[in-house]
């Protein structure tokens, strides 16, 4: 079996895969300050509740956007599975994947799982719309490399902000509200973080639709993708695995590497 773990700033989404299908997947709170033991405990006790044998687990890939949290997970890994194989995406690996990597240094390791999945299930021409602690664009070209990414504030990124800044606004649950006139304070939020958010998100594919001369298929993945995507002209689909089955790829393509050499 494999695992694969995508440690964002906000949340660490990972999932067991085995024989071409995903048998579990979590999602938890990221926390830079949780020691290996801590970690340790949360995944054993999820891999219980979830009947994962962790002793079965023998490849291990792991995406981090985190650097704090590598070596902390890295101590968890080899207390709970032992000898199990571990690959950490760096910038080392990218000359084995089918996509050409913009600025291999700079990029997020989960941008890169994003394209390669992108480019594996639907081809280039593709743009990947990612809903997390950051609203990214990752635009996969014709020929089979990131053309470029944007960066936006996440949504709740932006509710966060809002209500550390002001007095009397509140943290609000994101979900559309009956109207784009909000009539009490949490429609009013709702309104201009659904609403506004759908509007920069079409905006910014248009104007990379513009600039490339061609459509784009869109695909959206985290943890606020399904809240936007209805209210959005260019979203073609909403994949919440994306990430992880761009891991599971990079892993397949890591493998390789070794039989080859």
């Amino acid at each position: 079996m494999l695992l694969a773990i995508d440690t964002g700033n906000t949340h660490t989404v990972f999932g067991i895969y085995a024989e071409g299908a995903w048998r579990n997947n979590w999602r938890i709170q990221t926390d830079p300050r949780k020691t290996a033991d801590e970690y340790e405990v949360i995944f054993r006790s999820l891999f219980l509740g979830g009947r994962i044998d962790e002793l079965q687990v023998q490849q291990i890939i792991l995406s981090s956007v985190v650097p704090s949290l590598v070596r902390p997970f890295s101590e968890m890994f080899n207390g709970l599975f032992g000898n199990s194989e571990i690959l950490v995406v760096n910038p080392d690996i990218y000359r084995y994947l089918p996509i050409k990597i913009l600025n291999p240094y700079e990029i997020g390791t989960d941008l890169v799982a994003n394209a390669v999945s992108a480019y594996t299930k639907y081809g280039g021409s593709t743009i990947v719309v990612d809903f997390g602690t950051a609203l990214t664009f990752t635009t996969i070209g014709k020929n089979a490399e990131i053309r470029g990414v944007a960066i936006a504030p996440g949504l709740q990124t932006a509710v966060s902000a809002l209500a550390g800044k002001t007095a009397q606004l509140p943290i609000v649950h994101l979900a559309a509200p009956p109207s784009v006139l909000g009539s009490n304070t949490i429609q009013a939020i709702q309104s201009g973080i659904i609403y506004g958010f759908s509007g920069l998100v079409d905006a910014i594919i248009e104007r990379t639709e513009q600039e490339l001369g061609e459509k784009l298929s869109v695909i959206a993945t985290g943890g606020l993708s399904s809240v936007i995507a209805p209210f959005s002209r260019y979203i073609n689909e909403v994949d919440t695995m994306l990430t992880l089955d761009g891991l599971v790829q990079i892993w397949r393509l890591w493998e390789k590497r070794e039989v080859s050499v």
